[in-house]
């Protein structure tokens, strides 16, 4: 059984992955074919149009037009240094991210309403796909960190919007009452949401994380000795074309095609742990 997971990384790390993964795919290794999707953030938007049936050319076309529809934002380091202090501050990991959902929840940013609508246009297929895909967000509350799939009763829209929603940047998404923001602020990927998998490859536009148990690699790791793995994030060469903000929706066609040449320099390590 194989195991898909797209972790987060912004607008810069949608085109990224797919430019990444088309790539692969052109060279003969196609991981659309996955049994299990697992999508965080940015890759929550991959992983939902991938188990939708919308094909890796398609979505590769679409990062390569013009950004319509986004909306321009900026993850700078006043918010990074927000991210940190709130979880070098003393609690457990689930109490520090309910201090950063507190923040989150009381942050100015557009309206959800607004934002929501860019999720309607990135996911056209509407509706939770058949083929098995998790989704991850962190509910802002108590710090509580969430899998959504077809059984959890969210919307798929929501889902995906709440696992994008960059706290301090995004407005939390309310789903049966609760509000929920970015599943990157758990983990960039959440590897371990791939346990009993014997095939898993992690794309991560990001690898830093707060804390060393929430690493994609070390979450890999983790997965058990008899697990093929592997972890692929972006070259130099994309880490340059990605820039200083991964929110920024000019940078996505640069991303996307620095991630198609990318797969060139991966695909063979890709194929030994995919078959």
């Amino acid at each position: 059984m194989r195991a898909l997971v797209l972790g987060g990384g912004g607008v810069t790390g949608i085109a990224w992955e797919t430019g990444l993964l088309h790539g692969l795919a052109e060279a003969g290794v196609d991981l659309a074919e996955a049994d299990l999707f697992v999508g965080t953030s940015a890759g929550s938007v991959v992983a939902a149009q991938l188990a939708g049936g919308v094909s890796l050319a398609t979505q590769y076309e679409g990062q390569l037009r013009p950004p319509t529809g986004e909306i321009a934002a900026r993850l700078g380091y006043g918010t990074i240094l927000r991210y940190m202090v709130a979880y070098a501050l003393p609690g457990t990991a689930q109490q520090k991210r309910a201090r950063l959902g507190a923040a989150a929840v009381r942050a100015k940013t557009v309206d959800e309403a607004e934002r929501r609508k860019v999720f309607e246009g990135r996911l056209a297929q509407g509706g939770w796909p058949e083929r098995e895909l998790k989704v991850t967000a962190v509910n802002t509350s108590d710090g509580a960190f969430k899998a959504f799939d077809r059984d959890s009763g969210a919307p798929f829209v929501d889902a995906v919007a709440a696992s994008c929603a960059v706290p301090l940047v995004w407005p939390p998404v309310s789903i049966n009452g609760d509000r929920y923001m970015d599943g990157g602020m758990r983990s960039p990927a959440n590897v371990d949401l791939a346990a009993g998998y014997s095939q898993v490859v992690v794309v991560a536009p990001i690898v830093r994380a707060f804390g060393h148990a929430a690493r994609p690699d070390v979450q890999a790791a983790r997965l058990g000795a008899d697990v093929r793995s592997i972890v692929v994030s972006p070259d130099t060469a994309a880490q340059a074309a990605i820039g200083a903000n991964v929110l920024d929706p000019a940078r996505r066609k640069p991303s996307a095609e620095a991630g198609f040449a990318q797969a060139a320099t991966v695909v063979d390590a890709v194929r030994e742990v995919w078959g």
